[in-house]
């Protein structure tokens, strides 16, 4: 294998590539990026084990081949480079990379080990702009959870009944929501997908206004834009049934500017973070005083101005959940819907809050 190929394009093929690759598998070939020169064409292949992430940049093929070599480095040594052609050859048992007067050799493994890219029956399809899918994900993402002993909730659910597009995430402590009523955009869809796979589908060279289409079947997803390709594994498992944890019913209402609230929480954090995040939202009247404090570095005090319906309360609420929530939301103003200190609020932007909202639940108040 010897390809030459300009350096801007194959970092950002490389980082395509790099998104599926693992950082922690004792499997070395899953830590590596496969590199396949055919025609005019290097591939640039990720993976580990579940996820397959492909993308191609054009190049100067003098000798087709495919060899794997360690991701990490890869992407270190090209992410350095100045914009110069950057040569990739087979040499031996070593990949050279040569970038003007540098040359680096690389330790190469053989490209028929990695694991192949596997088929994906088209059972079910979404295809939306790139931006709108973009918009949508991002409304719900922040609440994926971490905890990989219940893998079905470290992804987004995507549910889709030939008119509405619901896309839900969780992590127990909080609840995102977002519907995109859209007849005629796929098949009925129930799927929960992957919040890394996610992250890469974003990240394919495709323009916001440009449709993207996403194909299911029972146990994988496939989106393929021409020069790069993403397939993975589904998450098993039954999702909550997270409409029950929906409050169906509240007594107050705070009306509060999206903005000001956010930066009065981020104040207050400051000495939260050392009180597990935890921020007191005391509302009486026309505002909401908001505080913090911390045993040993002192206390805060924000006030913000609201709207309120029956809106004297005391309540506390891990402060970055909070801003998380007001970071994905559009427009300039928030509604939570409250009850008691002891039940979760809903908090809602003041338009379209039918569609899209998040359920945050409280802490105790200290």
């Amino acid at each position: 294998m010897k390809a030459t190929a300009p350096r801007k394009e194959l970092a950002e093929a490389l980082a395509i590539a790099a998104s599926a690759a693992s950082a922690r598998s004792p499997q070395a070939i899953l830590q590596s990026i496969r590199i396949e020169a055919t025609d005019s064409t290097v591939w640039l292949t990720g993976c580990d084990g579940e996820m397959w992430a492909s993308a191609s940049v054009a190049a100067r093929v003098e000798t087709p081949g495919a060899v794997c070599v360690q991701q990490r480095l890869l992407s270190d040594i090209v992410g350095a480079l100045h914009e110069a052609p950057v040569e990739l050859s087979l040499e031996g048992t070593s990949v050279v990379l040569r970038h003007g007067q540098s040359e680096w050799k690389l330790l190469a493994m053989p490209g028929e080990e990695f694991p192949p890219i596997p088929d994906v029956q088209d059972q079910a399809q979404l295809t939306m702009e790139m931006g709108t899918l973009k918009e949508a994900v991002d409304a719900v993402g922040f609440a994926v959870s971490d905890d990989a002993s219940r893998a079905y909730l470290t992804g987004v659910l995507f549910h889709y009944d030939g008119q509405v597009l619901t896309m839900v995430a969780t992590d127990t402590h909080r609840l995102a929501v977002n519907r995109i009523h859209r007849e005629g955009i796929g098949s009925p869809l129930n799927a929960i997908v992957p919040e890394k796979a996610i992250r890469t589908i974003k990240s394919l060279p495709v323009a916001e206004a440009d449709p993207i289409s996403v194909r299911f079947d029972d146990t994988r997803l496939l989106v393929d834009v021409g020069n790069a390709k993403v397939v993975s594994q589904l998450l098993s498992g039954q999702y909550p049934n997270w409409e029950r944890v929906v409050p169906q019913e509240f007594t107050r209402t705070w009306t509060i500017d999206r903005v000001e609230l956010y930066e009065n929480v981020k104040r207050a954090m400051i000495l939260a973070r050392d009180n597990a995040n935890r921020i007191r939202f005391s509302g009486t009247g026309d505002k909401v005083v908001i505080s913090a404090r911390s045993d040993d570095r002192g206390e805060a005090k924000e006030e913000v101005g609201m709207i309120s319906k029956n809106g004297d309360l005391d309540i506390a609420f891990n402060g970055r959940y909070i801003m998380d929530v007001l970071n994905s939301m559009p427009g300039d103003g928030i509604v939570a819907e409250m009850t008691e200190p002891s039940r979760p609020a809903v908090i809602r932007p003041t338009e379209n809050g039918e569609d899209r909202f998040c359920v945050v639940m409280p802490m105790a108040l200290g």
